[in-house]
C-alpha cells in the first residue's frame, strides 16, 4: 500500500504510517446515538465492530521529523487482547520510514494526545533485552494530567493505561499544561474529554489551518457535536470541547486529519458541515 501524503506548506509535509488496525463495538465507540443513524455514516461488521485504525502521521519540517501518536507496535498485545480488540494488522513502521530514507533513530518528537493503549503501545519494542523505547532520540509531549493518570490509574482507567507502555520510555516523556508549542506553528492544546489529559492538535502552517481532534472526534462520522464515546470519560468536556474547535473550525473551512477512520486521511468540510469538499482518501488497492 502506498504512503499517503500531504503537503501543508512548501516545507512541510504529512505521511501516513501503518500502525497496526483494531475492531471496536460500535455501539460503545457511538455512545447513545442509535444504531440505524450511525451505520448510515460508518460501516460496521457482522460482530458489530468498526474498523479502527491507528495509523501515526509523520510530520517532516526543516531538520524535524515529528511522529502524532505512536500505533499498536508488534508484539505488544496478548493474544486475548488481540482478540478482544479485533486486530487484524500490526504495525510497519520500520517498513514505511525505511521507504522514506529514515530509521526509528531519526524521529526527535512523539506528539501524543493521550496515552490510551491504541496510542501509546507503539512508544515500546519488545527486544531480546527487553522493552526498549521505540524512538530512542525523541522527546514524547503529553499532557501532565495524562502522564500522571498513565502512572496512576484509577478503577476504569487501568484498563487502557499498561505500565509497561510508561515504564521504559519515562526518562523521554516531557509535559504540559494548558498548551505548548512543539515546533513552530505545531501547538498541542489540553480539551480532557475522552481521557481527563486528552489534547488535541493544531497545526497552522503556510495558508493553512489543520485539526486534529484525535478521540473527540476519531472519525469523520463524529463531527457532530452531540455524537461521543461510550469511552469518554467526560463526555459533556467532550461536547463542550467540540463547540469550541470544531464549529468555527467548520465555518472557516479548515481542515482536520485522522488516526483512527477506515477511509479518510484528513478532508474538509463546506461551511455547513453537511458536504464533504475535499478529501484525502486511504490507499486500498493493495490490500
Amino acid at each position: 500500500m502506498a504512503l499517503e501524503k500531504f503537503h501543508v506548506s512548501e516545507d512541510t509535509t504529512l505521511t501516513w504510517l501503518n500502525g497496526g488496525v483494531t475492531h471496536m463495538d460500535g455501539g460503545a465507540m457511538f455512545g447513545v446515538v442509535p444504531r440505524p443513524l450511525w451505520t448510515k455514516k460508518y460501516p460496521v461488521n457482522e460482530k458489530n465492530q468498526i474498523e479502527l485504525r491507528t495509523d501515526p502521521i509523520l510530520i517532516q519540517m526543516p531538520d524535524r521529523n515529528i511522529l502524532l501518536e505512536s500505533g499498536i507496535g508488534n508484539g505488544r498485545l496478548s493474544e486475548k487482547a488481540m482478540r478482544n480488540y479485533g486486530v487484524t494488522e500490526e504495525a510497519q513502521l520500520d517498513k514505511n520510514l525505511k521507504e522514506l530514507g529514515l530509521t526509528r533513530n531519526d524521529i526527535d518528537t512523539v506528539m501524543m494526545t493521550h496515552m490510551h493503549f491504541d496510542h501509546a503501545c507503539g512508544l515500546v519494542l519488545e527486544t531480546e533485552d527487553g522493552p526498549a523505547p521505540a524512538f530512542p532520540n525523541a522527546e514524547i509531549w503529553t499532557s501532565q494530567i495524562e502522564w500522571e493518570e498513565m502512572q496512576h490509574p484509577n478503577i476504569r482507567s487501568r484498563n487502557t493505561y499498561f505500565r509497561e507502555n510508561w515504564e521504559p520510555v519515562k526518562h523521554l516523556v516531557k509535559t504540559f499544561s494548558d498548551s505548548r508549542e512543539i515546533a513552530p506553528g505545531i501547538e498541542m492544546v489540553h480539551t480532557g474529554g475522552h481521557s481527563a489529559g486528552h489534547s488535541i492538535i493544531h497545526i497552522s502552517r503556510g495558508d493553512r489551518d489543520i485539526w486534529h481532534m484525535a478521540d473527540i472526534m476519531p472519525t469523520h462520522a463524529h463531527q457532530n457535536v452531540l455524537w461521543v464515546l461510550a469511552y469518554d470519560d467526560y463526555p459533556m468536556d467532550s461536547i463542550e470541547k467540540k463547540q469550541k474547535y470544531i464549529t468555527p473550525a467548520l465555518e472557516r473551512e479548515d481542515w482536520f486529519l485522522f488516526y483512527h477512520d477506515y477511509k479518510y486521511r484528513m478532508l474538509r468540510w463546506d461551511k455547513s458541515g453537511k458536504e464533504i469538499a475535499e478529501s484525502l482518501n486511504r490507499d486500498t488497492t493493495s490490500e
